[in-house]
């Protein structure tokens, strides 16, 4: 099974980044945004043919809530934005 992991992470300056990791190569790049994410992740992909199995989410301990949620707030709104263009 193809296996990424993405950890939200602190950057120490009061923002926070996305820490994605290949499973199976020990693969590790680090986004400092969903767009950056989305683009690696797919880069990432391509070694399996564009098939991904699953994406396990992992929040490291010192994460604030607050950054959770604006993850959480930013991937719906790109959710929803490629839902409405998918519509069309």
């Amino acid at each position: 099974m193809i296996i990424f992991e993405a950890t939200i992470k602190e950057n120490g300056i009061g923002g926070w980044f996305l820490q994605l990791k290949d499973t199976i190569t020990q693969r590790v790049e680090k986004c400092d945004d969903l767009k950056e994410f989305s683009e690696t992740i797919e880069k990432m992909g391509l070694d399996y043919g564009g098939h991904i199995d699953e994406v396990k989410w992992i929040v490291d301990e010192n994460v604030p809530q607050k950054h959770i949620i604006e993850v959480k707030e930013q991937m719906a709104k790109i959710q929803k934005e490629l839902f409405n263009d998918s519509n069309d």
